[in-house]
């Protein structure tokens, strides 16, 4: 017999915050959206994920280094998002 754990859905690691302050330590705020950015915060550890590296470099390819909110902004829909970091947190 086995030790089970409890599943972690997305919505308890992955958070959409309101101000900067409440970024805690091990995590980092990104912008998402094509249009109406929402402010969410994601576990550093996803930096190292390969389907999150190509939202990264989608945000490259649009916005180099010059990030109209002030902060990472990935140009994906909030959809497309939600379901790269649900992805991440199923490994």
């Amino acid at each position: 017999m086995g030790i089970r754990f409890p599943t972690i859905r997305a919505k308890q690691i992955l958070r959409q915050s309101s101000t900067s302050m409440d970024v805690p330590k091990g995590f980092l705020a990104v912008y998402v959206g094509e249009t109406e950015k929402k402010r969410f915060v994601v576990p550093v550890s996803y930096i190292n994920q390969p389907s999150f590296q190509e939202l990264l470099s989608k945000a490259e390819e649009e916005f180099g280094f010059d990030h109209p909110m002030g902060g990472l902004t990935i140009p994906c829909g909030e959809d497309a998002f939600i379901s790269v970091t649900s992805q991440i947190n199923r490994l």
